[in-house]
Parts: C-alpha cells; structure tokens; sequence
C-alpha cells in the first residue's frame, strides 16, 4: 500500500521566490516532496501550487499541519487547501433517470479506481433506487417542481449536513441548483465542490434533445464536459472533457451511445481530479495538476 502523503495546494498574489518559500517550509519540516506544480499566470498577477509529500518523517503532527498552513497562506496573502492521500471523502450523488453515470461511478468507486465513499444517492425521480441499495447507499427520493423548489433544496441540504458530504456530483441530475442552494453549500472560492456533467464539448447544443440536433447539423465531433457548478447555467470553470467522432453513417441512437461513453469518462475523470486535489479555480477557469 502507498504510503499517505499531504497535499497542499496554494493560490496567493504573484512575487519572487514563491516556489522556495513553498518547498522550503515543506523541507524545513522534514517532509519528502514526491510531487511539485506550480503555476504563474502573468496576465492575473496569481500564482498557483500544488505540494505533495510523505507524512512519514515530516517533522508535523498530522492534525497540526492545516494550522500550519494557514500561518503561511496568511504570510503570503493567499488561500489554501490540505488534504490527505488516504482520506476517502463521503460524496452525495444526484441524478434524475438515466442510470450511466451513477452506475459508473458506483463502480469505479467499488473497484477502489476512485477515493471516495457515497453514502448518499439524492433523486428528483424513484426510478434509480435498486441500483444506491446494490452499492449500499441510502437513496433519497424528493421530487421538485417550480412550486416547491424552496422545500426540496432544503431538504437536500438537510440530507448533506447529516452524511458530512464534501462533494456533490450531478449525475444527470435534470434540475438548476439554485444560487441560495450553491450559497449554503458551495461558497464561492478556489476549491468548489459541486461538479456537474454537461451533454455537449463545447458546450453547444444545450437543452432537450441534443444529440437529435447534433445530428441534424450533421456534427462530425461530440462530447462531454465537465465542470463546476456557479450560478450561470452549464458555464462554470471546466474540469475535464471527452470527445468521439461521429460520421454521415452514424443514427440518433449511435450518437447517444457514443454520447453516453464521454459522459461518463469525462465525469470520472473531473470527479478523480478533484478528490486527488488536482484543480484550482481562479478568475473563473481552472488549472490543472496532471
């Protein structure tokens, strides 16, 4: 089994000798770095690291090290993130219908592939309540319409508080989050915790329907993004994507297959990066450690 490491990332105002100071405090404790990116966007005047490195022999107390780190982060004038790499967060999962994604990411989960537990499946319909109990989460139908929207994300909230959930993922969860939901949960800042799946690589095509209109414009190229959930529909900071080519030979039906395909990989991916703490968003886009 690999050993636990720590992870660091860091978002702080741009100046001289930030890859020192980070690596240097590691090293001044004791710590063996095993993985070190940083990033310097001139244009934003930001400066973006992730640090990881062994626990064994760091000179830290496990539970000192986030205290720690926010000396550092305060020093520099920045925001921080620790995390560590045997830590298996509980995520909640919301979809509506279609299965796919669920499925895939239950599985992935199972196989160990991802380093997450779901204790927690949210649905607006009861149709995907067999496949939660198969992976032994709880399944929690609560249906919402226009009128009782308020209710509904109150009890999602009410749901979350009571597994701890550090992540949601929208699984083809076919309703908007509302701004007083992302607000309760998902503040804005550099490290959100609301990922969803978009049906389209631009994205373009948004709506009912878009594989048919994909293949009524004749598309040669259609895919999948993953993304950050804001307040703007379908546009926050992307995580990951997926593409497959399509020809004059392919049907709706061939489409939505291949469609289904980068679903589901771009959502794992996007979901593995960010339990890994791979991404930092800032400025409304994101960077990312791979």
């Amino acid at each position: 089994m690999t050993a636990a490491t720590a992870i660091l990332q860091m978002i702080c105002p741009d100046q001289p000798g930030l890859v020192r100071e980070l690596s240097g405090w590691v090293a001044a404790n004791g710590g063996n770095i095993v993985h070190a990116d940083h990033h310097s966007d001139q244009g934003a005047g930001l400066f973006l690291s992730r640090i990881e490195w062994q626990l064994q022999g760091f000179g830290l107390p496990r539970e000192a090290i986030p205290a720690a780190a926010a000396s550092l982060a305060e020093r520099l004038g920045g925001a921080f993130s620790v995390t560590f790499s045997d830590c298996h967060p509980p995520v909640a999962i919301f979809v509506s219908k279609q299965d796919h994604c669920l499925l895939d990411l239950l599985w992935r989960v199972r196989t160990g592939e991802l380093p997450m537990r779901v204790p927690l499946v949210i649905a607006n319909h009861p149709d995907l309540a067999p496949i939660a109990a198969e992976f032994g989460a709880r399944f929690e139908h609560v249906p919402i319409s226009a009128d009782t929207r308020g209710q509904a994300e109150a009890r999602h909230l009410e749901l979350l508080a009571e597994h701890g959930i550090e992540l949601v993922v929208l699984a083809k969860y076919m309703q908007v989050l509302t701004p007083t939901f992302l607000a309760a949960f998902d503040p804005p800042d550099a490290f959100p915790r609301v990922i969803n799946i978009h049906h389209s690589f631009l994205p373009a095509f948004k709506g009912a329907q878009p594989y048919h209109r994909a293949w009524e414009r004749g598309v040669k190229l259609i895919g999948a993004t993953a993304h950050y959930v804001t307040e703007e529909l379908d546009g926050g900071p992307i995580i990951a994507q997926s593409t497959v080519s399509v020809s004059h030979r392919d049907e709706v039906e061939d489409l939505i297959r291949k469609g289904r395909d980068t679903e589901r990989l771009a959502l794992a991916r996007a979901v593995r990066l960010h339990l890994k703490r791979q991404v930092i968003v800032y400025r409304g886009r994101t960077a990312v450690f791979e």
